[in-house]
């Protein structure tokens, strides 16, 4: 019994290793074409510069990389975002979240961080927070000094009225984090 027992395991064993040797699904043909190539990335190295512009979509912030003459500072990339979706933004269903008021946000880059200066609080924005997130994450994604990327950008916001200054990062949902002291 414990021969056969033996046996039928090394049957299976083989039969198993066999199996999963020849039936993984590849077929032999090799590669086949299956549609035109990859669309909408930038070229590595490219001379073309962009800024990346946050605006809202039906599943919340999405990313626009929108072209530019010269790499965009934060001052640059929150112009282009206050001026809201272009013709194409906008027909692929992208608004703004960020209110009329909202004529000039001031933006100063130093290293490694932005200081956001908001013409009216944060609190009578009546916009809910994707129009702070479109704020925050498009002045953390401009070029700043020290080659800082986000989500290590730090964004520190003043708001006018607001005794104090309040710092946040933007991370890669296109979300602000706020910067608890320690």
């Amino acid at each position: 019994m414990k021969r056969s027992l033996a046996y039928l395991t090394a049957a299976l064993l083989a039969l198993g290793v066999t199996g999963s040797v020849t039936g993984c699904g590849a077929g032999s043909t090799g590669p086949v074409r299956d549609g035109g190539p990859a669309s909408g990335l930038r070229e590595p190295g490219g001379g073309t510069q962009y800024a990346q512009l946050y605006f809202v979509s039906t599943r919340g912030l999405q990313s626009v990389a929108r072209q530019t003459s010269t790499a965009a500072r934060p001052q640059q990339a929150l112009d282009l975002l206050l001026e809201g979706p272009d013709s194409a933004e906008r027909a692929r269903g992208l608004t703004t979240d960020l209110p009329p008021s909202y004529e000039r946000v001031f933006a100063q880059a130093g290293k490694g961080a932005v200081d956001v200066h908001l013409p009216v609080a944060v609190a009578d924005m009546h916009s809910g927070t994707l129009g702070l997130n479109q704020i925050v994450c498009t002045a953390a994604n401009a070029r700043v000094p020290g080659g800082k990327r986000p989500p290590d950008v730090t964004v520190r916001v003043h708001e006018p009225g607001i005794k104090g200054v309040w710092s946040v990062h933007c991370d890669a949902t296109g979300s602000i984090v706020p910067i608890l002291d320690r």
